[in-house]
């Protein structure tokens, strides 16, 4: 990560300030010496294009020839960046560039003085495009954490965005600033990989191996059977060996599961068509008949239960998200599962569906793993590529985008012969490579696909199991049974226990989700992996704070008391919870000189409420006074946050009469209500509670942020209802009621909730919280929500950010997925901390930030990946505090939240 260095701070208003401003830190980067954008090319370099339209400029190009990041990219471009004093440099709030306005950063100090996060209407948003994608994806990464290959195009562009990034695009496409003005790129060449054959018979013996009783898989550390996984066993033990008695065991045992599998919701109710499609395939692979499986006519079920509309129909429409979808599929691989079931079984698939399919592609010709909607952002992987196109390869017709999913397909495909799990991946992924194998052979490419197959069998392990990724060590059932199907050059487009040998021509195999980083425990996460996670001294840092990221001095409160709080909901650890209460509450301070309450504003023009809110939710917590909490009165703060009436422009501190200072979203609002209502300051939070109920939708929902956008959102309604299930009263119960409801109709088949990163981890989490409010009615959705939670967990005891996209422990999802899975609510919090001892106190100088590390503590682990869009953690506060002036200066407070996040990604974490 580019530094950042001292320089002066660009003042907005006063002589005062002015006069401070040499004693200030600002967080400016300096750009490189540029190479020249001829230096680049389309597979050599990568292009970055700010539009300096809003000030009166054009647009602006930048190269570099060996890329790593999207932050180093603007840098090596020629661009400098400035950071804003609440975020630090993560979030850049001013661009500049020589070639425009004498190198001044825009917007200059008169037009954003760039102390707190700009508003959602006016910042740079950030936009990405692959090797011939011919359309920009707005960034659900930081720029951070974006990692460049040679050919890629990044794009910044002052204004606004909604939730999602689908406004906002860029003027231009990304073939308007390509190296050298073309979006062509040379066709990709053929994977230098050696060949090499799948064991088959050691994969089948693995598989074999892990089933219960010879009949089915049941997950470690529970008792409950994973049909699924079992359904992947079967297809593998027929793609192995054929007819035998081992599948015919396993097959009469998950056909006699056909009810509670592919019925959840019970007898007469739609299927999930995921499950419904798997067992019909396996009826369709072992010479059983799919009309009657289980006494159930999966044929005419997933026929009957197919969408006629989305929710744009204004109507309900429960399990659809578009015209075509079959009911409850919830991802790409369980629509086009379905498709190829009715193909297979003689039936004709109604043309919507297959449609719906065609639908799901991007610029690029990569086909996005969730059913998204017209408009929504796509982004591609190789592995539902490879499945899409095996589909409508099986339907006929669909050329060009056939045509379009193989360029795709030939693109990605790494010179080992090995396919990425997502886009920016540099390194294979097993059921990646396996699904594209499938898809390329069916396609006739068979040297690509043979190359594919040669560098998975370079990935079996000695016991014949296969890992998730390249150089895995440990064996996993979720990629084992797609690389089988691979290694026998067969898929389950044609897969059939007739034949003795498995056969040439097509090929795809798909599990219901993208393979998660761990097996699953079975009943939910282990909170004490878990824990040790988030206490490892790689993480909490002195055992006292956390940082934005590694390398860091810069204490992230708000990250640091999502931490808390998952200590405190588990009490799994209180010494290490004592040692963050002990740091905030005695005004510790962090690498950069700050406090807590250089984060929170109080005292301040800039008092943010829904971070008082926080800090005081926490001290009520432990049993701390929030009226003397880190030397300041936090409760009299947040009676004076309260806003009388809304501010006009340019002042942004108010939303509305009963909002909250400088609190942005629905999660601040909440927090700072239920902070008040702990406190016995009922009256109070009436105007508070009260604002919080109007901006509730008719369905439910609450949105994201603050004013309203019109967007529903998850972890926004779950952390609402928490807060006015706490106000209590005959209108808050109804609308906890109709927000519980409408939380448990956003669930996914896989027990997931939709976030802005996808199949969010931190989505799940809340909801689990939310809708334990109401634990008897809403068991059964719980209940899948953790065992989605537990799927996210890794080695490591951290959670992934999302079910899709990068693989690794994320800080910040983690301690909300920690938290979220007690099911405790943040309106009940509570931890007594009286038998605890305090914390050794770091030693003074000496390098800034020496971590305390006791013997027998986990360690490792990291921020790990970051994401969201949203994935990015939406969870209770914001990413990382102010920037101490001086002592003689009244701390600038900030109020940025992590819901932000989905609409303006930062260049670092996200918050």
């Amino acid at each position: 990560m580019t530094g950042a260095r001292p320089g002066p701070w660009a003042a907005q208003a006063s002589a005062f300030l002015i006069f401070l401003a040499a004693c200030v830190t600002f967080f400016a980067t300096p750009p490189a010496a540029a190479a020249p954008v001829g230096e680049c090319t389309a597979t050599r370099g990568a292009i970055v294009a700010v539009d300096f339209g809003p000030f009166g400029g054009d647009v602006v190009r930048g190269c570099d020839t060996a890329p790593t990041t999207g932050y180093a990219l603007l840098h090596e471009g020629g661009f400098s960046t400035e950071g804003t004093q609440h975020d630090g440099p993560a979030f850049i709030c001013r661009i500049g560039n020589g070639a425009f306005d004498g190198g001044t950063a825009h917007p200059t100090p008169d037009e954003d003085a760039c102390v707190l996060t700009p508003p959602a209407t006016a910042y740079w948003s950030y936009w990405t495009a692959s090797p011939g994608q011919k359309s920009w994806t707005y960034s659900q990464y930081g720029a951070m954490d974006r990692k460049l290959k040679d050919g890629d195009v990044d794009a910044w562009v002052y204004g606004g965005t909604d939730v999602g990034g689908t406004t906002g695009r860029p003027d231009f496409s990304p073939d308007d600033v390509r190296a050298g003005g073309s979006g062509g790129t040379p066709g990709p060449g053929l994977p230098t990989g050696a060949p090499g054959e799948i064991d088959l018979d050691a994969a089948a013996s693995w598989l074999k191996s892990r089933l219960t009783d010879g009949e089915r898989i049941v997950d470690d550390g529970g008792e409950a059977p994973n049909h699924l996984l079992t359904t992947e066993v079967a297809y593998a033990l027929a793609a192995a060996g054929g007819k035998s008695a081992d599948l015919d065991k396993v097959t009469s045992y998950v056909v006699g599961q056909a009810g509670a599998y592919a019925y959840p919701d019970g007898p007469g109710s739609a299927p999930d068509a995921t499950a419904a499609a798997r067992l019909a395939l396996l009826a369709a692979v072992t010479e059983r008949d799919p009309n009657a499986v289980g006494g159930h006519d999966l044929v005419a079920d997933l026929a009957e239960h197919v969408c006629a509309a989305g929710p744009e129909s204004g109507g309900p429409t429960p399990g659809c998200t578009a015209k075509g979808d079959f009911r409850n599929a919830s991802y790409t691989d369980g629509q086009a599962l379905a498709v190829l079931a009715l193909l297979r079984a003689g039936a004709t698939p109604a043309a919507a569906t297959v449609d719906r399919l065609t639908q799901l592609q991007c610029e690029d010709g990569g086909i996005t793993s969730i059913l998204i909607r017209p408009g929504e952002n796509c982004d591609g992987d190789p592995a539902t590529t490879g499945l899409v196109a095996l589909v409508l390869h099986t339907a006929g017709g669909h050329a060009a985008a056939l045509g379009e999913a193989r360029t795709y397909l030939a693109e990605a495909q790494l010179p080992d012969g090995a396919f990425p799990g997502w886009t920016g991946a540099t390194s294979g992924s097993v059921s990646a490579t396996a699904y594209a194998a499938q898809a390329l052979r069916a396609l006739g490419d068979a040297e690509r696909a043979d190359a594919a197959v040669g560098w998975l069998s370079r990935q079996q392990l000695d016991d014949g199991g296969f890992g998730f990724e390249e150089g895995a060590t440990e064996g996993s059932l979720y990629p084992t049974p797609s690389a089988v199907l691979a290694g026998a050059h067969t898929s389950l487009a044609t897969l059939t226990t007739k034949k003795t040998e498995p056969t040439p021509p097509p090929t795809s195999e798909p599990p219901a989700t993208e393979p998660p980083a761990t097996r699953p425990p079975g009943v939910g996460p282990d909170l004490e992996k878990g824990v040790a996670y988030l206490t490892a001294p790689a993480q909490l840092k002195q055992g006292r704070y956390y940082t934005p990221g590694p390398g860091s001095a810069r204490a992230d409160f708000g990250l640091t008391i999502d931490g808390a709080y998952a200590l405190v909901a588990t009490g799994l650890d209180n010494a290490k919870l004592r040692g963050i209460v002990d740091f905030l509450d005695d005004g510790g301070k962090d690498g950069e000189d700050r406090t807590v309450h250089d984060w929170t504003g109080v005292g301040t023009a800039y008092a943010a409420g829904g971070s008082i809110g926080k800090a005081a939710l926490l001290a009520e917590a432990v049993g701390r006074d929030p009226r003397d909490f880190g030397g300041e009165d936090l409760i009299a703060a947040l009676d004076k946050a309260v806003c009388a009436k809304a501010s006009t422009a340019p002042d942004r501190s108010c939303a509305g009469k009963g909002a909250y200072t400088y609190a942005p979203s629905v999660f601040a609002q909440s927090l700072a209500v239920i902070a008040q209502l702990r406190a016995d300051e009922e009256k109070a939070a009436e105007q508070p509670a009260a604002y919080l109920a109007s901006l509730q939708h008719d369905s439910g929902a609450w949105p994201s942020l603050i004013p309203a956008t019109g967007d529903s959102d998850v972890d926004s309604t779950a952390i609402a209802a928490m807060a006015l299930d706490l106000a209590g009263g005959a209108d808050a119960e109804k609308a906890v009621d109709e927000a519980l409801a409408w939380i448990a109709s956003r669930q996914l088949a896989d027990g997931g909730f939709p976030g802005a990163a996808g199949n969010s981890v931190n989505s799940a989490a809340l909801a689990v919280q939310g809708l334990s409010l109401d634990a008897d009615t809403y068991q059964g959705e719980i209940a899948k929500a953790r065992k989605f939670l537990a799927s996210q967990q890794n080695s490591d005891g951290g959670f992934n950010v999302a079910e899709e996209g990068q693989r690794g422990s994320d800080l910040r999802a983690s301690t909300q997925a920690v938290s979220g899975t007690t099911g405790i609510s943040f309106a009940t919090l509570e931890r007594d901390l009286s038998g605890t001892s305090p914390q050794p106190t770091p030693a003074p100088g000496g390098g800034g930030t020496p971590d305390i590390v006791t013997p027998g503590e986990a360690g490792g682990g990291g921020h790990g990946a970051t994401g969201e869009g949203g994935g990015a953690l939406a969870s209770t506060g914001v990413r990382v505090g102010l920037l101490a002036l001086v002592a003689a200066l009244a701390v600038l407070a900030g109020w940025r939240t992590v819901v932000l996040a989905r609409r303006r990604t930062t260049t670092g974490s996200t918050p």
